[in-house]
């Protein structure tokens, strides 16, 4: 293994210890109170099993800044949170996972690496298949009994539609906390 893999993944691991910074738990914070609102403001329900929405943006700011697992924590964290306020449908923890992993995901391809188009679309593209189109599916049957088949078309839909957004404003979104937030986070702890 390279000496830049190797490097690499003690930055990746490393990047947990982050957590014990103020202004690191302060930011998450901030960045959970805002999936908050946006998933209150943000969000268009199409039946029960599609949903278009933009509350993901921040978990996206805070797998880019600081990596896969403190990505995970957040995202975890708030999928229950959102869950709590929100009081809709039931709680079930395959969803909290498919948050998990998706921060995992975003982490492993943005986390202190150069921001590039096609990480970012490998990123969503991934998150699409894997997380929304495959295990979100797969917790539906399980949660509510529906035939995948069913409710799978519908889901590819919206998500071959979302990808070319998401995909815009994400990379629109993560070009600017480079530029403007990153360099904050950046300095000497």
């Amino acid at each position: 293994m390279s000496q830049e893999n190797v490097a690499s993944k003690k930055s990746i691991f490393s990047s947990v210890s982050r957590l014990k910074e103020t202004k690191v738990l302060t930011f998450c914070g901030m960045m959970g109170a805002l999936a908050v609102v946006l998933g209150y403001v943000a969000t268009i329900k199409f039946g029960p099993y599609i949903r278009i929405g933009f509350s993901g943006l921040p978990n996206q700011v805070v797998d880019y800044l600081f990596g896969p697992w403190i990505g995970a924590i957040f995202g975890g964290t708030m999928d229950i949170v959102k869950w709590f306020l929100s009081g809709d449908g039931d709680f079930f923890p395959g969803f909290t996972i498919t948050a998990m992993l998706g921060a995992v995901i975003y982490g492993l391809f943005l986390y202190n690496k150069p921001l590039k188009w096609w990480r970012v679309i490998a990123a969503q593209l991934t998150v699409k298949v894997v997380c929304n189109l495959i295990l979100n599916t797969l917790w539906l049957n399980l949660l509510y009994g529906q035939a995948i088949a069913a409710i799978l078309p519908g889901r590819i839909v919206s998500n071959a539609v979302m990808l070319p957004v998401d995909t815009i404003i994400m990379m629109i979104l993560l070009a600017v906390i480079k530029s403007s937030i990153k360099p904050y986070f950046d300095k000497q702890r």
